[in-house]
C-alpha cells in the first residue's frame, strides 16, 4: 500500500479559479491534479525544476521550453544536465 501525505497549499484566487477550470475540463479532482504535478516536478532534473520554478538567472530561460521538451523526450535515458551549468546547457543545445 502506498503511503500518502496530506499537504495544504496557498495560491492566488486567479490560480485557484484556473485550477478549478482545468479540473472541470479534465474530470479530475484538485487533489489528483496537484498530486500529479508535484510528483512530476520531483522526478525532474535540478535544471528543469529550477526553470519551472523560475529560479534560473535572468537571460538563461529563453530556450527553457525547448530544453524541457528535449529532456522529456530523453526521459529515463542518462542525462548530462547535472554535469553542466544552466548557461552551458541552454547555449550548447540551442
Amino acid at each position: 500500500m502506498n503511503v500518502r501525505v496530506i499537504m495544504r497549499i496557498e495560491v492566488e484566487p486567479a490560480a485557484r479559479d484556473e485550477l478549478q477550470r482545468i479540473c472541470g475540463a479534465l474530470g479530475m479532482t484538485q487533489v489528483a491534479v496537484n498530486s500529479r504535478m508535484i510528483d512530476w516536478l520531483c522526478e525532474q532534473t535540478d535544471i528543469i525544476q529550477a526553470g519551472v520554478l523560475g529560479l534560473l538567472p535572468h537571460g538563461t530561460d529563453y530556450n527553457l521550453p525547448k530544453f524541457v521538451l528535449k529532456q522529456i523526450a530523453a526521459y529515463k535515458k542518462p542525462a548530462i544536465a547535472l554535469a553542466y551549468g544552466p548557461n552551458d546547457i541552454l547555449d550548447s543545445r540551442g
